[in-house]
């Protein structure tokens, strides 16, 4: 397990070293208004880069701060509870786990806990598009698309919509037919919107030392339309269902934090230009940052968890009150469907108590143990990672806030990789479709910690936000744009340091 074989000693030892000062710059950290200066000098103490790659860091396994998940990792990593929950936690988690696990049914059911299914949707559960809480992929020849959905909108059509996205009121007009979400499956007696078929080409990129790598652009044809043709300027982004862990310590990370990495007008020169997405909240109705999303669109995770079940279940919930999940007014069979909102249960298919457990749930998934933290063909990937300039975006560590809502998340030193901003990532990866403050060639930083354990857990290795790269190597050689810079140096690389990254990756 690398370096540190004692979990639990390694465990103290995070929580002395946030517990005990340590000299640091003048004024570090000015930006975190949740610490008192002795704070921000530890925080700033353990946040410094490495000074060498000749040993990991401190702490460096403990991915997810003091909730790691230290267990052997299988095909259940991505599941299991942050290790410092309370025992009454524990059991909320679990509650909340059954609720992600279930599958709902059809409209008027004799289950009429689990009703309200639809009546257009993409999967039954949560866990059919997160399956194992992990990352979904593009459909295999004769499957059905599952863990992968096509978002869809169409420009402004008029002042009133163009004011709403300017005053950031929505985020993206709807297809006026088929919505913002297109939907194969639909409960008995209803019809799905369509199927569609992705087609491949082939695009050979040379490598340093004699090596090739072939990607696969895919293109999305979209047919058997059940209620008509689409509008002429529909805009169409495929998206995979992302990993759930270490959610609700994103959450926490301080939105000082956040801004302070930002530099949307590259002030300091090194080409890379991150901004903050900024988002409604829809529970307090002020502006907030999207920290969720492959665009960050979402600001919250349980503002995240009712779009879900509205958009991918057709579940309504207090905080998308439409029993009728994405149907829209002109597909009129579908809304005079039954729906399954009973009022002795509670106002909405998914109440409060139950969003409330799913909410929970999903802001509490462990990030696991690093593994071989200590291994030199990872400390040599590592000190390339850093070399090549990946952290200006897959920002290695952040401490979290002292104001976090569950203390379980508070005060944290985590290991997420990611910045949580916005970034222009070039040609090959734009969509044309943008949402709020992100352009159609923008896309949020993904956090890569336990993406080496995608095949333990998914049994594959599809990355990206449509999952067309079929390993990590064809990811970073998909980046463009303000990533190009660092890609390049990894197409030059020699063999042997490409896979001493991909190595370090396979780590996380």
């Amino acid at each position: 397990m690398g370096v540190f074989p004692n979990p639990g000693a390694l465990l103290g030892a995070v929580i002395i070293c946030l517990a005990a000062g340590t000299a640091a710059a003048e004024e570090p950290l000015s930006h975190r208004d949740d610490l008192t200066p002795a704070d921000r000098e530890k925080a700033a103490s353990v946040l410094r880069p490495p000074a060498d790659f000749e040993t990991p860091e401190s702490f460096e396994p403990m991915q997810g701060g003091a909730g790691t998940s230290t267990r052997r990792p299988d095909r259940n990593a991505f599941s299991l509870s942050n290790a410092n929950l309370t025992f009454e936690e524990e059991q909320t988690f679990k509650l909340g786990n059954g609720i992600f696990k279930k599958l709902w049914a059809s409209s008027p059911s004799s289950t009429q806990a689990s009703d309200g299914l639809g009546p257009l949707y993409n999967a039954r559960s949560c866990q059919g598009c997160h399956l194992k809480d992990g990352r979904g992929r593009p459909p295999r020849p004769g499957d059905e698309a599952v863990s992968l959905f096509l978002r869809l909108s169409i420009p402004p059509q008029t002042d009133e919509q163009r004011r709403a996205l300017a005053d950031g009121k929505i985020l993206f007009v709807p297809e006026p037919v088929y919505g913002g979400q297109f939907q194969g499956f639909a409960v008995p007696g209803l019809q799905g919107e369509g199927r569609f078929d992705i087609e491949l080409e082939d695009i050979e990129v040379p490598l340093n030392g004699g090596e090739t790598v072939t990607l696969q652009k895919p293109v999305y044809r979209i047919r058997d339309l059940g209620y008509g043709e689409m509008h002429a300027d529909t805009m169409v982004s495929p998206r995979v269902a992302p990993p759930m862990i270490g959610l609700g310590l994103l959450q926490a990370i301080h939105p000082g934090d956040i801004a302070a990495l930002a530099d949307p007008q590259d002030a300091n020169g090194d080409g890379i230009s991150g901004r903050i997405s900024h988002v409604p909240d829809p529970a307090s109705g002020e502006t907030a940052i999207g920290r969720f999303g492959w665009k960050a669109s979402t600001p919250t995770i349980r503002a995240q968890t009712a779009a879900a079940f509205s958009g991918d279940i057709g579940i309504s919930s207090p905080d998308t009150p439409d029993n009728y999940g994405d149907c829209t007014q002109a597909q009129i069979d579908c809304r005079a469907m039954p729906h399954g909102e009973q009022v002795r249960l509670g106002l909405s298919e998914v109440p409060d108590p139950i969003m409330d457990l799913v909410t929970f749930y999903s802001e509490n998934l462990a990030v696991p143990m690093r593994r071989d933290v200590d291994d030199p063909a990872v400390l040599k990937g590592k000190q390339i990672f850093h070399e090549a300039g990946c952290p200006a975006c897959h920002t290695p560590k952040f401490v979290t806030s002292r104001d976090a809502e569950n203390p379980a998340h508070r005060f944290q030193l985590i290991w997420p990789y990611t910045d949580l901003l916005l970034h222009d990532m070039g040609e090959g990866l734009v969509d044309n479709r943008p949402v709020g403050d992100a352009s159609g060639r923008e896309w949020r930083t993904p956090p890569l910690w336990g993406i080496g354990l995608t095949r333990t857990v998914n049994n594959h290795t599809r990355f990206l936000h449509d999952g067309r790269a079929r390993n990590l190597l064809e990811a970073i050689v998909w980046h463009g744009g303000e990533a190009a810079q660092a890609r390049d140096k990894v197409v030059a690389l020699t063999p042997g340091d490409r896979q001493s990254l991909i190595r370090f990756l396979e780590s996380l």
